[in-house]
């Protein structure tokens, strides 16, 4: 997950600002910026921080001459992180006509790379949770991108979301949240419902038809007032049929919103990135408006033959087990980035996913097992939180 950038108003710092742990990485970075800086433009004198991850990887901003305003450089150590699923991700964006960062260098040996800039407002910067409806729009351009990259899937490219992984992800909710967070030992009758309820959940979402999955598809990485762009490989976007359902006849990408933090992208459930940006880390909507935008979706993918659900009510049931899924995970991920990683900010949102967790838990009778697990580690026991769906 991605910090968001700062605002448009930042100010523009020397190089000196950014801090290096290591001297030797740092060197290698200003002998980099200075070997690719004639070609690009660059001011290396400009470049400042413009965000932190939640894994190691860093962004700068810097101002780039003529036509370019600026480029985003990330630091990613490669001892620690891996780009290469940045830049094949990327690609396979661009040729989906997606618009995402474009990678303009790599280094390699060092995990430094020069990216094209998208802007400095997200999606989420520009919601305003009262007003639904205004934010509909948003919405509706967030479906015409995610589709394009479900439209250019095909098995064998990205990682599969497959059991192995689905379990490894619910495993981090008992050892981090429930475990290391709540101080409960995860043992007996505890131990066994959630077992059970885990089992239920990986063969509901292995249920669903595989494409290609974002998995952080919310408004905190989508980019908005982005020109839209097209990279190489477009004869690998969808078909112009499926094109001119969505309302968009051609070859043009999808509307103006940019898409980021794509680099744990994988081939699994077509309901994943939907129950992502509907159920949001930072962010809820009431019932009403998680419905409308959800069958938006729905309708949309069905005109442009995706393989989703003929029926509503059953495709919506798996949009929630897959929602259920990423709470799970993301709720043992803010845990782990509080107590491994020290970064709390994260487990603030915490309560969120607990009460998404509840509100799907108590709405089928299968899940009875995971909802007494929650109310024995919260110490709850009356319905509370939010509702989508059938209750």
């Amino acid at each position: 997950m991605t910090a968001p950038p700062l605002p448009a108003s930042e100010p523009t710092p020397s190089a000196t600002a950014i801090l290096w742990a290591d001297p030797q990485r740092a060197a290698a970075f200003q002998n980099w910026l200075a070997g690719i800086g004639a070609a690009h433009g660059l001011r290396p004198e400009t470049v400042r921080l413009a965000s932190a991850d939640a894994s190691f990887r860093r962004y700068f901003r810097i101002d780039a001459t003529g036509s370019a305003a600026s480029r985003i450089v990330m630091d990613a150590p490669p001892d620690k992180e891996n780009s290469e699923p940045f830049v094949q991700v990327a690609r396979l964006m661009a040729e989906a006509g997606v618009t995402a960062p474009q990678v303009l260098e790599w280094d390699r040996a060092h995990g430094f790379l020069l990216l094209d800039d998208l802007g400095r407002e997200t999606m989420l910067d520009v919601i305003d949770p009262a007003r639904p409806d205004a934010s509909r729009p948003l919405y509706d351009q967030a479906i015409d991108a995610l589709i394009r990259w479900q439209l250019a899937s095909r098995p064998g490219v990205l990682p599969p979301y497959d059991r192995a992984l689905l379990e490894r992800e619910l495993a981090l909710f008992p050892e981090w949240y429930i475990g290391r967070h709540r101080g409960i030992a995860v043992e007996g009758q505890l131990k066994e419902r959630l077992e059970r309820s885990f089992r239920l959940i990986v063969e509901s979402n292995l249920a669903s038809p595989s494409v290609y999955v974002h998995r952080d598809f919310m408004p905190r990485n989508l980019m908005v007032n982005v020109a839209p762009t097209l990279g190489t490989g477009v004869s690998s976007l969808p078909p112009e049929g499926a094109l001119a359902a969505l309302g968009r006849p051609g070859g043009g990408s999808a509307a103006d919103l940019g898409v980021l933090d794509f680099q744990d992208a994988v081939y699994g459930p077509i309901t994943y990135d939907i129950a992502s940006l509907m159920r949001d880390a930072f962010l809820s909507w009431d019932e009403e408006f998680v419905l409308d935008v959800t069958i938006r979706y729905w309708e949309a993918a069905r005109k442009a033959r995706l393989p989703v659900d003929a029926d509503f009510g059953a495709f919506y049931r798996s949009v929630e087990w897959m929602g259920l899924q990423r709470h799970l995970k993301v709720a043992g991920i803010f845990a782990r980035l509080t107590l491994r990683d020290g970064k709390p900010r994260y487990l603030a949102d915490t309560p969120r996913f607990i009460a998404y967790i509840r509100s799907t838990a108590s709405r089928y009778m299968e899940l009875t097992p995971l909802l007494r697990v929650i109310d024995e580690i919260e110490g709850t026991s009356a319905l509370t939180g939010f509702a989508y769906g059938r209750v």
